[in-house]
């Protein structure tokens, strides 16, 4: 949808500026007046041509920063628009900053704050625009935010605990293989001189090793681009709906990650779920934000259809027992609490205990993968090191 560029004047003589999206300059007129706005200029915006980003330029520990000091401010009384302007003059992130500024230009145009959030999607997703929208709504807007930058640092401790069990045997691995291929490409092909100059007669393990380094250095180019065309087309096919299904549902029952994946998947869905809850959204809508948010398509389809369940009259403990996702005691403390009318309450309880659940999956993770990669590259290399040093002997006694 277009933009709009407006100057306008309220009843009382306050002047406002700033832009809206509207289909046409008649809609946009439209929507200003009935603001009770006096329009005093109204153009469209020009097209603005934007390369393509990676990302917002704003990080999460940023946004979970602005959101708890917007609510030390307003549960200390400061109007909405005073604390935005002090919340833009101290951000030190320059995006950040701009985004702030356009949240403070729509709410001076008759939006709410909400409203404005939803502007910006990118930074603002559905979970944090619906709590606050219930914030306004219910006029607790500081203890949502409060809430809200709770469960955003509780959000990033998980995904860094998770994030930190992939890293390292991701380096781990890399690291051998960068060793492995310059053994095979610059060290392997010394020995292979001395032999074939000696014209012995080499033993398997010394062909397989020569053979595999003379195939990596005469096809190196092919080989490469071969992996680049894999990793471009397997990112292609993680797009197309089925497939993605089918390899997200695949990671939750893989032997190594699996366990971690399910436990951190399980944490952020009763946390997101337990945290709009709390703040008086609706389940059907609560439910709809936390699948958006799941992180897993396998997991997404699951509580979509929990939440068709639910509006066809089920309590939520049947459906999520026949998706076959929740662990029974996740099943029975939700069926507790959607009982006991502490639904969010339970919820929250439920990703705590999971939190540590994911700590020790870390834990036992790193000390699985540990000696494992320890026992692979180190028979490996050895591998070549003995395949190297059998000729050496049949070299010895002709020598003699």
């Amino acid at each position: 949808m277009p933009a709009y560029r407006y100057k306008a004047v309220s009843a009382t003589g306050q002047s406002f500026d700033g832009q809206l999206e509207a289909k046409d300059i008649e809609e946009a007129r439209g929507m200003l007046i009935r603001r009770h706005l006096t329009i005093q200029s109204l153009k469209k915006k020009p097209t603005e041509i934007k390369l393509p980003s990676l990302g917002t330029g704003i990080s999460a520990k940023e946004i979970a920063r602005f959101t708890r000091q917007f609510s030390a401010m307003s549960n200390a009384g400061l109007p909405i628009i005073q604390s935005l302007s002090i919340l833009e003059e101290q951000a030190q992130n320059p995006t950040l900053k701009g985004v702030i500024h356009k949240v403070t230009q729509s709410i001076n145009g008759g939006s709410s704050l909400a409203d404005a959030l939803a502007l910006h999607p990118k930074v603002f997703d559905r979970l944090y625009v619906h709590m606050v929208a219930a914030g306004e709504a219910g006029g607790i807007l500081d203890g949502i935010l409060m809430r809200l930058a709770d469960y955003l640092e509780a959000n990033e401790r998980l995904k860094r605990k998770v994030k930190k069990a992939m890293t390292y045997p991701a380096m781990v691995a890399i690291v051998a293989i960068v060793v492995v291929i310059i053994m095979l490409t610059f060290v392997i092909p010394q020995f292979s001189s001395i032999f074939n100059d000696a014209g012995l007669e080499l033993p398997w393990p010394t062909k397989v090793v020569m053979g595999l380094s003379d195939t990596i250095r005469d096809y190196f180019l092919i080989l490469t681009t071969a992996l680049v065309a894999f990793i471009v087309v397997f990112n292609y096919l993680l797009k197309v709906p089925k497939f993605r299904l089918l390899f997200d549902g695949l990671m939750l029952k893989s032997p190594l990650f699996g366990d971690l994946l399910t436990k951190s998947t399980i944490a952020r869905f009763a946390r997101t779920l337990g945290t709009l809850l709390n703040a008086g959204v609706a389940i059907t809508d609560a439910l709809s934000v936390t699948a958006k948010t799941a992180g897993n398509t396998k997991v997404e389809q699951s509580i979509l259809y929990i939440q068709r369940s639910i509006t066809g009259g089920k309590p939520i403990a049947d459906p999520m027992t026949e998706t076959k996702i929740f662990p029974p005691m996740v099943i029975q403390m939700t069926a507790v609490g959607e009982r006991t009318g502490g639904l969010g309450n339970m919820l929250i309880k439920v990703a705590d205990f999971y939190d540590e659940e994911v700590d020790a999956a870390v834990d036992t993770l790193t000390s699985m993968i540990e000696p494992l990669i320890i026992v692979f590259l180190g028979g490996f290399i050895g591998f070549i090191l003995v395949a190297m040093y059998m000729p050496m002997f049949s070299l010895g006694d002709a020598v003699s």
